[in-house]
């Protein structure tokens, strides 16, 4: 299931020895994703569509955790999103290595994601803050064809929900 590769980065599932790295990759992207526990995130891992992992340089670099609809998941913007849609990949959260910032990574984990998924008819959906503003994620959203679907202002954040359309069946996709 190698999606993409080049010299340096590998895209790839999520391995057992991965959590102690993605951790602080998570926990240092907050407030744009909530902060997690070790367990909370290994419990999101196992409840995951996928978990995509970015590796530079025999480094995990990045992550994508995407989660199926139908999932019993206790948030507030995934259930906005399950009351509207069905058959969708929810990013949940999409983490890259600060240092590895503008090195296209999280096109690289997107790109990966959509060839997963392509010919299953299903639509890709995340959300990004408003409040507190994230407009480096809008741009980048809206960059890779996610167009907006809806807000929600939760009183100490607001979020702008984003979809894009499923990825049509290619003629080279191995599972």
């Amino acid at each position: 299931m190698l999606a993409v590769s080049s010299d340096t980065l590998t895209i790839r599932p999520f391995l057992p020895g991965d959590l102690n790295a993605l951790l602080p990759l998570n926990n240092a992207a907050v407030p744009a994703v909530n902060e997690l526990t070790a367990e909370d995130l290994l419990d999101l891992v196992n409840s995951a569509l996928v978990c995509l992992v970015a590796v530079v340089d025999e480094v995990p670099a990045g992550f994508l955790l995407c989660l199926g609809d139908g999932t019993d998941y206790d948030s507030r913007n995934y259930h906005w999103l399950s009351e509207r849609l069905s058959n969708f990949a929810y990013t949940d959260r999409i983490c890259v290595d600060e240092t590895r910032r503008g090195q296209k990574i999280g096109d690289a984990l997107y790109t990966a994601l959509f060839e997963r998924f392509a010919g299953t008819g299903r639509v890709f959906v995340c959300e990004v803050n408003e409040r507190p503003p994230n407009p480096g994620s809008m741009r980048f959203h809206s960059r890779l064809g996610f167009t907006e679907i809806g807000r929600a202002d939760h009183g100490e954040k607001a979020v702008v929900f984003f979809k894009r359309e499923a990825e049509p069946a290619s003629g080279n996709k191995t599972e």
